[in-house]
């Protein structure tokens, strides 16, 4: 008999194929790849002409989305061992067993390069070239240096800030204040969020060794004035859109062959 790979999961093969289907689609997080989905949407609203070419929101949308869920499931791969210790995260399908690191790795990498071609050929380059700095922050530099800094906390929430960017480019053909404004507000949102999480599963969180906020300064003091901080900067930043409407409606410029 063939012997299973050391860091292998058994997976049954007498799973409903329902139930599969539910545990491949709850590796991509859709709760959280509703947000991606509304703020590029609204990304791609906002940057684009008066008349929106559906198609190509519709690419930029979906494309967007892909490349955030197979993003969360190659994080969910690399982070199987720690998610197994926490309560919050330990009944998800790789943690449990009920997905293989190897089907997750496939799955992963397939949902993530069909958004990257998705926004690449439905939209353009620079759309495309965003994602792929989407992923390149969230799987090399945020998910190893949860384990090392409280300050990937703010790392993280750079590919969290993105997907209106990305919106943003892929009807308006570069980037500008307006693209960079929607960047700012979601960014600025992130944290205070961030802050309450790791306050309410500051146990999970010291249990599985990532040195966050509030399991590095128990207290709360400093958790409570970032959060409190970051929110308070939201404020002015959520009217800079209305301070420079004027390129929000402006036509984009021609695109080449057009």
């Amino acid at each position: 008999m063939k012997e299973l790979p050391a860091d292998a999961v058994p997976v049954s093969l007498d799973i409903p194929r329902t139930a599969r289907l539910a545990d491949y689609i709850a590796l991509t997080k859709p709760r959280l790849n509703g947000l991606v989905v509304a703020t590029s949407a609204a990304g791609y609203y906002l940057g684009a002409p008066a008349a929106l070419d559906w198609r190509e929101m519709i690419a930029a949308v979906a494309g967007t989305a892909l490349v955030a869920g197979g993003a969360a499931v190659l994080n969910q791969l690399y982070e199987r061992d720690t998610d197994a210790l926490m309560r919050r995260t330990r009944m998800r399908p790789l943690p449990d067993g009920r997905v293989s690191p190897d089907e997750a790795r496939l799955f992963g990498l397939t949902v993530t390069v069909l958004g990257l071609a998705m926004l690449a050929l439905g939209t353009n380059l620079l759309a495309a070239s965003l994602a792929t700095a989407t992923l390149v922050v969230y799987l090399i530099v945020y998910t190893p240096m949860k384990r090392r800094s409280p300050v990937a906390t703010l790392v993280g929430a750079v590919p969290g800030a993105l997907p209106p960017l990305i919106g943003w480019t892929a009807s308006h053909g570069s980037l500008s204040a307006g693209g960079a404004a929607l960047f700012a507000i979601v960014f600025l949102w992130q944290i205070p969020h961030f802050m309450a999480i790791a306050w309410l599963y500051r146990d999970d969180y010291g249990k599985a060794g990532f040195p966050m906020l509030p399991v590095i300064e128990p207290d709360g003091r400093r958790t409570g004035r970032q959060a409190v901080l970051y929110a308070a900067m939201l404020l002015p930043v959520s009217v800079v859109p209305r301070m420079i409407g004027e390129e929000l409606v402006d036509p984009v410029p021609e695109r080449p062959g057009t």
